[in-house]
């Protein structure tokens, strides 16, 4: 999520190791003319009696020779500068995208190492013209869980910019607050703050009459992706200003994963966080926004608004392949922004994207913890396309995207840069005005100009000039490690391997945003 990423990863980097082969390649192309003439010399079969000979004008011997002259020249040619640059009527490498080695060694590529770029380009274009998802009924995202839908009412109350709502509290309650929150067991920041929020709790009721109330308060906004984009630096810079406060933690990852009982896939079901711990992480914001309603602030609070930035939320629907592993579908029958749609319709999303070649390296860099390479890295992305091409072959595009087993078959996450198909999906429920699509590459190059974007975006107000001066001079956030800016780059043949596969994504990306700058052809 670095910008340093975005220097470190677009170095050239020409002292890679030579027994790579140079990407893309054409397995013995060439051999097969030489073939064919030999073959056409094997079977002429000159049977030249005197008497035709003679019978023969002169001009047609001369013809016949000069022909069988050129034919020897063309020939030796050939052979002569085979070893030092290839065949003479070889097309150039741009010519030759479609064959790609795979073979990280010196020895011959077998069949099996190779991947044919240009037919495989064509098939994802292909299979990018699919169908819309059909969105679900809202009767049966509610079903699902009951229990959310109960807690989240379907309006929210007038005059607040948040998504706030009064919740009858009971006293008993108060004794056990925050207590069994199981967020506060995975971080300590935010027990800090709810051990803060506990002692000053009750100032922050509302009664009215007999009963008492507190304020409940979804996010404002969501920065729902993608990993290694610079979401944890938009998300800090956000929070310097006046009316973007109160933040408790980034990433809660609730609406993908906690919600369903999982932390990390890998370490199998734990438990369940309630949807009441979940608004929890919002508290701090709502109690200011509490003292704004009641006049207990020097300033109005009520047009406050927080956010969450869990970079999970636009892709991983991996959840449901767990929880139902009876269904013989590759494809969630629920995606998050189903759910988020339903109880907040309003919400704004934001989505910073990064040219997906490099985010991959970054990925790999930042999760691979031990012998990491940029040969290793090569080695990867070879198999995670093979894996995907296998897929392709016999299935949807939507659904290979979205398959778990497949994600977690392939060695790098190559799937998280198909950004256009996730993109879809959410505009199957969001419109495209509560959507903004940004670049790394932007924010990094004039972060003043992205900034007021998003902040226009949220419709918060101007910094001011000692607020724009904290805003740029804070440190980066999340740079990638010393250790992995030393590994260097990718290797040239990855990188070229990368753009061919990710081409059509980047097109289709392009058109849908209306904007050239998503093809990422001058990163």
């Amino acid at each position: 999520m670095s910008l340093s990423d975005c220097k470190y990863g677009s170095n050239t980097h020409t002292d890679y190791t030579h027994s790579l082969h140079s990407l893309p390649m054409v397995d013995d192309y060439g051999k097969r003319p030489i073939r064919r003439l030999l073959d056409v010399s094997e079977h002429l079969d000159i049977k030249w009696s005197l008497t035709n000979f003679r019978s023969i004008s002169k001009v047609k011997v001369v013809s016949f020779l000069m022909g069988l002259t050129l034919t020897f020249l063309i020939m030796a040619s050939y052979i002569l500068t085979w070893d030092r640059k290839g065949l003479l009527l070889t097309p150039s490498p741009s010519q030759l995208r479609p064959v790609v080695v795979l073979t990280s060694t010196a020895e011959a590529p077998s069949g099996n190492n190779l991947i044919d770029m240009l037919l495989l380009a064509r098939m994802i274009s292909s299979k990018l013209e699919y169908t819309p998802r059909k969105v679900p009924d809202e009767k049966d995202v509610v079903g699902t869980d009951s229990h959310l839908f109960s807690v989240i009412p379907r309006h929210f109350l007038p005059g607040i910019k948040s998504p706030c709502w009064y919740e009858e509290f009971s006293s008993e309650r108060s004794t056990d607050l925050y207590r069994r929150n199981l967020f506060t067991q995975r971080s300590k920041t935010f027990k800090t703050v709810c051990d803060h929020m506990r002692t000053n709790f009750q100032q922050h009721l509302y009664h009215r009459g007999s009963k008492v109330f507190r304020l409940r308060c979804l996010p404002y906004f969501y920065i729902i992706g993608q990993p290694k984009c610079g979401t944890t630096d938009l998300f800090h810079r956000l929070l310097l200003h006046p009316e973007v406060k109160f933040n408790t933690m980034k990433e809660p990852h609730w609406w993908t994963r906690k919600r369903f009982g999982y932390i990390r896939f890998k370490d199998g079901f734990q438990e369940s966080f309630p949807v009441e711990d979940y608004l929890d992480l919002f508290d701090l914001a709502a109690q200011n926004i509490q003292e704004g309603i009641s006049g207990n602030s020097s300033g109005d609070h009520r047009a406050l608004i927080t956010g969450e930035a869990s970079a999970s939320t636009m892709w991983d629907n991996q959840a449901w392949s767990y929880l139902h592993t009876d269904r013989e579908e590759t494809e969630p029958p629920f995606l998050a922004q189903d759910f988020i749609h339903t109880v907040q319709p309003g919400a704004k999303i934001i989505i910073m994207l990064r040219d997906p070649v490099e985010r991959l390296y970054s990925d790999y860099l930042y999760f691979k913890m031990a012998n990491k390479s940029a040969e290793d890295f090569h080695q990867k992305v070879v198999d995670s396309v093979h894996l995907f091409q296998s897929c392709l072959s016999d299935r949807s595009l939507h659904s290979c995207v979205y398959d778990t087993s497949l994600s977690n078959s392939m060695p790098v996450r190559l799937h998280l840069g198909m950004y256009i198909i996730f993109l879809l999906d959410w505009l199957t429920v969001f419109d495209r005005e509560q959507i903004i699509v940004l670049r790394l590459e932007d924010y990094a190059a004039n972060l003043e100009v992205t900034i007021k974007k998003v902040f226009d975006f949220l419709r918060v107000g101007p910094l001011s000039e000692q607020g724009e001066a904290a805003l740029t001079k804070r440190p980066l956030s999340n740079t990638r490690r010393t250790a992995d800016r030393n590994l260097g780059p990718m290797l040239p043949a990855t990188k070229d391997f990368l753009r061919e596969f990710h081409k059509p994504f980047n097109q289709k990306l392009a058109s849908v945003l209306d904007n050239k700058a998503f093809l990422w052809s001058n990163s």
